[in-house]
């Protein structure tokens, strides 16, 4: 299953959020084919700004685009001209009060998205697809990624016969629901045709400590055992001292126990030893 759906669609509520904030009962459709005119608009102002995805929010009658680029000087332009001129074509299509914020993606390494269309543009430039994978999959590991898989279809290096190539470095562990994966498509247009680009990246897995944080959760419950071990031998030490209060008699001495048994006593072991001594006596006077 994790194989064959996307990976952000099977994440969604979970560790991934939607890319559109909004709920309506009756305008659904028609909200969604604004949604994807928006995100159409925008990418195609800015074919060379590397936007990732442009996320929407609408409250009444106001609507909120939050571009995410990596390059937010392409965006907003000389003196915010771009970005105020986006923000018209926004309004004239929705007719909504619009507000637009850019927001810098700060580590375009890690980025699906950004990196599978960095490798469609090589591709276009003809560059050998192999060693374009190896490069960019070395930085993205080198970026802090813990994995990444890279997957092109299509006629690689002008082969007449199509075929469907992948290359992995790392773990990209797609069953596992707490492991944040990215995924980005793009598509090389070369003169042999369409090449498509499929990129994985495995960035952190959620809800699991790290080294560190266990390290610093046993030094804090060892810190703990220390604390309560002196409050816990504190009744022992007293008990032993035996603290009783003046005047109070202590134990009563136990009475001495006698070596043997007498005759007195009319046990049966006195009965049989009280002949034998007097007779051994008798015999020690006659000699």
């Amino acid at each position: 299953m994790g194989q064959k759906i996307h990976p952000k669609a099977v994440r969604l509520g979970y560790i991934q959020d939607w890319e559109s904030k909004w709920f309506s009962l009756k305008d659904m459709p028609a909200l969604i084919g604004e949604d994807f005119k928006i995100r159409s608009l925008v990418k195609n102002q800015f074919r060379q700004a590397a936007i990732s995805w442009v996320g929407i929010e609408r409250a009444g009658s106001y609507l909120r685009v939050n571009i995410h680029t990596a390059r937010p000087g392409v965006v907003i332009g000389k003196k915010g001209v771009d970005i105020e001129a986006i923000k018209s074509q926004i309004e004239n299509l929705t007719s909504r009060k619009t507000f637009v914020n850019v927001v810098e993606i700060k580590e375009p390494e890690l980025d699906a998205r950004l990196v599978a269309e960095a490798i469609a543009i090589q591709l276009e430039k003809r560059a050998a697809y192999r060693r374009t994978l190896k490069r960019t999959m070395e930085r993205t590991i080198q970026a802090g990624a813990l994995g990444i898989k890279v997957m092109v279809s299509g006629r690689l290096n002008g082969n007449e016969i199509a075929r469907r190539e992948w290359m992995r470095e790392g773990r990209v562990p797609l069953h596992t629901f707490c492991a944040d994966i990215d995924y980005g498509l793009a598509e090389a247009h070369t003169m042999a045709g369409l090449i498509g680009v499929k990129v994985w990246i495995f960035k952190k897995e959620h809800f699991v400590k790290s080294h560190k944080e266990l390290l610093t959760m046993a030094k804090k419950a060892l810190e703990a055992v220390a604390e309560a071990a002196p409050a816990a031998e504190a009744p022992a030490t007293i008990a032993a001292r035996g603290d009783a209060e003046p005047g109070a008699a202590g134990p009563r001495p136990e009475p001495p126990r006698d070596s043997g048994p007498h005759p007195e006593d009319g046990s049966p072991a006195a009965l049989e030893q009280g002949p034998t001594a007097d007779m051994d006596a008798d015999e020690g006077r006659r000699a």
